[in-house]
């Protein structure tokens, strides 16, 4: 009842501090893309895309209290999670939590049996499991899929057992992580979703790894495309409060270990998230160094798998679409799609009420279906008979910059991955 409380209190404060908010004049939610095959496809086969805000709803008003139910509401009581801790090349940890509904909790499986579909879940950089991320968990077991959640080292529970974090772009541990799950299921087809900033790791992954990136397609639920100059503008002030709140709760429990190579009063003394993140990242290297070895779209023109972002019009962290979403990029790029919404918030895409189901989710499981099975309808008019159990792999001929050849991706190099330091809980 406590999450649910938070929420009265803030739409109680939302009117004290006469917040004015924005009603939607219309319904529905415009795709931005380039012209191609698959784009045709998708809108013709994608249902949920015409679902979207058919009635109109109070709590639509009010994108912060959307934003607020997705973010800190209750979890789905109905998902568990079965967790595996994995060690990285450096000794570092990071936790790998797969979900299970309550039938398979009573057996507690941690083989290495897995179904056909994998969706790896990657939560926001803040080290907090959202009620949007259980969520998408329980439909995505109900779709027949296999989610799991990334954890990265030192939240959520996983142990800390170096004195490196992982900075805001680098996807070293992702990529290790993903290699795991490919080896414990082998066959399987691979999805990722990326909520918020964790979008940006799931960008940074992609564009590193290019087309040996071992997806099959990706969706990133209100992505943070330009985190430096959100860092540097700064959110709103209530919920810059939340996070400051939330990152010095969170760094408080390694304040020993980490005061011996941290300013650590300067980090608790912050009061912005910019402060923040320089303390942690930017001892050695200046802001802008920073941001240009991890900035979320450093390599976008190496994506080469399909990916669908879902933004909405009155997100109150990252402000108005024409100022934060790189409309060129859809318009350009291939492989990307964005689905704009009118209402929604930050991740508080509901479909009937702030209790129920959201519509994210089954947009994003559709576009994963709607995709394979076009992938699949290419390859047989092609006449490309693919092995059995293979990975289908988009073919775009249109002119872009190459991508980097498999050999060039760290996933290649097996001397860095010994499976045997991984053990579940």
């Amino acid at each position: 009842m406590l999450p649910w409380a938070g929420v009265l209190s803030f739409l109680l404060l939302l009117i004290l501090l006469r917040v004015r908010v924005w009603v939607p004049s219309s319904s529905g939610a415009r795709l931005v893309c380039k012209p191609s095959a698959l784009a045709a496809y998708l809108e013709s086969q994608c249902q949920a895309l015409k679902g979207l805000c058919e009635a109109s709803w109070p709590w639509r008003a009010l994108p912060s209290l959307q934003t607020l139910a997705s973010l800190m509401g209750p979890l789905d009581s109905r998902v568990h999670f079965v967790r595996t801790y994995l060690q990285l090349s450096d000794e570092g940890l990071v936790a790998l939590d797969w979900a299970v509904g309550p039938a398979q909790q009573e057996r507690r499986q941690t083989s290495s049996t897995c179904s056909t579909r994998v969706l790896l879940l990657v939560p926001n950089s803040f080290g907090k499991v959202t009620r949007n991320i259980s969520k998408l968990c329980h439909v995505a077991l109900l779709h027949g899929y296999r989610p799991v959640v990334f954890n990265r080292r030192g939240q959520n529970g996983c142990p800390l057992s170096t004195t490196t974090l992982q900075p805001y772009g680098d996807p070293a541990d992702l990529r290790e992580a993903i290699q795991y799950i490919c080896s414990r299921c082998p066959g399987a087809l691979l999805f990722a979703v990326g909520e918020s900033t964790g979008a940006g790791l799931l960008f940074s992954y992609l564009g590193e790894c290019g087309s040996s990136c071992h997806l099959t397609a990706a969706g990133c639920i209100s992505p943070i495309f330009h985190p430096q100059g959100w860092f540097e503008a700064g959110c709103p002030w209530l919920w810059q409060q939340l996070l400051l709140m939330s990152q010095k709760v969170w760094l408080s429990r390694f304040a020993t270990v980490l005061g011996e190579v941290l300013p650590l009063d300067r980090f608790f003394g912050g009061q912005s998230l910019r402060e923040l993140e320089e303390v942690l990242f930017c001892q050695a290297q200046t802001w802008d160094l920073y941001w240009e070895r991890n900035d979320p779209l450093r390599d976008v023109d190496e994506v080469a798998v399909p990916v669908l972002c879902i933004c909405s019009q009155d997100d109150p962290m990252c402000g108005a679409p024409r100022d934060t979403v790189p409309f060129e990029l859809f318009e350009t790029n291939p492989y990307f799609f964005l689905v704009l919404t009118q209402g929604g918030g930050h991740c508080g895409f509901f479909k009937d009420s702030l209790c129920g189901a959201f519509w994210s989710h089954e947009v994003l499981l559709q576009f994963f279906h709607t995709t394979v099975d076009f992938l699949l309808t290419e390859d047989k008019l092609r006449g490309q008979a693919k092995k059995r159990g293979a990975r289908p792999v988009l073919k775009v001929t249109q002119g872009r910059s190459g991508c980097r050849q498999e050999s060039c991706c760290p996933h290649n190099s097996p001397d860095i991955y010994r499976w045997q330091r991984s053990y579940t809980r």
